[in-house]
């Protein structure tokens, strides 16, 4: 396996397929066997594996403008001749919570640090007394972890991330869950720029995949726990199919570059 990191490496050694391509298709993997249920994506190359995975392999996915509005299928800004997709429902704020406290819904959110259990945390970095940095607060994240699946989106793989322990819990982990006694928490995966992460049977980080061309371990290196990706398979690539669809329907203009280079 080859250690070269940089874009063009990456790149040469995925066929062709670059690096955010991959992390695109493997949020869209994260669908697979959802069926019909409502996608919540923040960042816009999880948004891109959402309306990748509707489609292709998860057709019966519902896609919202990110207001209030279902549609019929994703924006295709690539395709002049696709239909305009139609608003199909009206979900008003304040039905979100039913949608989610019903476990008909899976998010895919990012972190400013994420520990050894998946707990994870977008509230503030420091002491809680005095912390040196306030962040967006806990948002929506307790309740999701609480009541459906959610996964995760990591740009930029690092120590300043995947942290021993987090300043402050937003989304439950794996220990926290069980200590609590929460049936319906699912942690599924966290997709990075390096690699697909899951969870063993005890609830921690493992790896489930390095991303063709990354050195698996500078997977280890930029996670602040311990983490053996020695042995771990490659990331799939998209197929043409999944290639023409991201170039050419979904994202022509190339947005998925500002989160991961490539």
């Amino acid at each position: 396996m080859t250690t070269d990191t940089t874009t063009a490496g990456i790149a040469s050694a995925t066929a062709g397929a670059t690096n955010a391509e991959i992390c695109i298709a493997a949020c869209a993997d994260t669908y697979r066997e959802s069926g019909e249920i409502l996608a919540h994506a923040v960042g816009i190359i999880p948004a891109l594996g959402a309306r990748l995975a509707k489609l292709t392999i998860a057709p019966d996915l519902v896609l919202s403008d990110g207001e209030a509005f279902f549609l019929s299928g994703p924006p295709q800004p690539g395709d002049p001749e696709a239909p305009q997709p139609t608003i199909e429902g009206w979900a008003p704020f304040r039905r979100i919570f039913d949608i989610l406290a019903t476990g008909r819904r899976q998010s895919m959110m990012g972190a400013s640090q994420i520990d050894r259990f998946g707990n994870q945390n977008i509230s503030l970095i420091g002491d809680w007394a005095r912390p040196t940095r306030q962040l967006i607060g806990v948002r929506g994240a307790p309740g999701n972890t609480a009541n459906h699946r959610v996964d995760y989106w990591i740009s930029r793989h690092s120590t300043r991330v995947f942290v021993p322990s987090v300043d402050m819990v937003s989304g439950v982990g794996n220990d926290r869950a069980r200590e609590a006694g929460l049936d319906h928490h699912h942690l599924g995966v966290i997709v990075t720029n390096l690699a697909v992460l899951g969870y063993d049977d005890e609830g921690a980080v493992t790896v489930l995949s390095v991303h063709p061309g990354v050195d698996p371990q500078s997977v280890a290196d930029s996670t602040g726990f311990p983490l053996d990706a020695t042995d771990a398979p490659l990331t799939r690539t998209p197929d043409a199919e999944e290639l023409r669809l991201i170039r050419e329907v979904l994202d022509p203009r190339g947005t998925r570059t500002r989160e991961v280079a490539g």
